[in-house]
């Protein structure tokens, strides 16, 4: 365990540099007045955070013994959809939070307007990551990431989640209503992480059971422990604002099962995330660790 590990360690240490520094050189500061767009953006992508979804990327597409350097590109790019929700969520009309990853959030740093445009410019700049050959040669995996991407950030996936996040506090949500509003604001980007690897490697839709079961699983669990981190973490750890849902009367896991059963609930769903991957040897093995992380982290 100890050897996995230091596994996870040193590939989630690569992944934020690779990462990073892919992102570095794509948002190079221009001679022009798009300059405050371009420190926003600069602002909210680069440095800080777990990088779980880039991670995520980079592990699925090991599976199927992708180039690493594409992998991290597709990583970069839901890593740029992961970063402009936080940045949107983060305004006076959603959430209305101060602190993202240890830092001012973007509307904060700079003002509203810049916040929205840093947000749509990276939601954009996915896309144009994924389209781009030197992502892959072949046209058609280009734009069947381009698909997933589209329909996990979407009313779909992400944004719908949002949605219905939004109206959470005034409804009285079941733990069945809880799980949905999940699965689409947090898993659907998580399932795209796993369904990337599979597509860069060429895997048939037939043949992506497995990791679309251990996104599933893995998502649930991670935001069980966000709700836990929400309950119990610190804002100095967790580099954001906690106890938010309390104070908004939403309907968490925690709220719903409690934190005995909501923790034996992240245990379950990360012991089925790894049973999908029993086909797989060793290198499903940077996979399996993520899936504990997902629970362990205190942050």
């Amino acid at each position: 365990m100890a050897g996995t590990a230091s596994l996870l360690q040193s590939e989630m240490t690569r992944v934020q540099r690779e990462v990073d520094g892919f992102l570095d050189q794509l948002l190079e500061i221009p001679p022009d007045p798009r300059v405050p767009l371009f420190e926003a953006m600069r602002h909210a992508a680069i440095g800080g955070g777990k990088r779980l979804r880039p991670l995520l990327v980079v592990a699925a597409c090991a599976l199927f013994h992708t180039d690493r350097s594409r992998a991290v590109r597709v990583g970069a790019a839901v890593e740029c959809v992961h970063v402009y929700s936080l940045i949107h969520d983060d305004l006076p009309a959603m959430d209305d939070d101060d602190i993202r990853r240890g830092k001012p959030t973007v509307h904060r740093a700079f003002d509203e307007a810049t916040a929205i445009l840093a947000g749509d410019s990276l939601h954009a700049l996915a896309f144009e990551i994924l389209a781009d050959e030197a992502t892959h040669e072949d046209p058609f995996v280009r734009t069947e990431l381009v698909t997933a991407l589209a329909r996990a950030a979407g009313p779909a996936g992400m944004a719908g989640g949002q949605m219905m996040d939004l109206g959470a506090a005034a409804a009285s949500l079941d733990i069945s209503a809880v799980t949905r509003l999940q699965q689409l604001k947090t898993g659907a980007l998580i399932g795209f992480c796993l369904e990337a690897g599979a597509i860069m490697g060429r895997v048939p839709p037939e043949g992506r059971t497995p990791l679309r079961g251990y996104a599933r699983d893995v998502g649930l669990a991670f935001q069980i422990a966000d709700d836990l981190l929400d309950e119990e973490g610190s804002e100095a750890k967790t580099g954001k604002r906690v106890g938010k849902d309390r104070a908004r009367g939403k309907e968490t896991f925690v709220s719903l099962l409690g934190r005995d059963r909501a923790r034996q609930q992240a245990e379950l769903l990360v012991g089925q995330a790894v049973a999908f991957l029993d086909r797989y040897g060793t290198e499903a093995d940077l996979l399996r660790e993520i899936a504990r992380f997902a629970i362990d982290r205190d942050h």
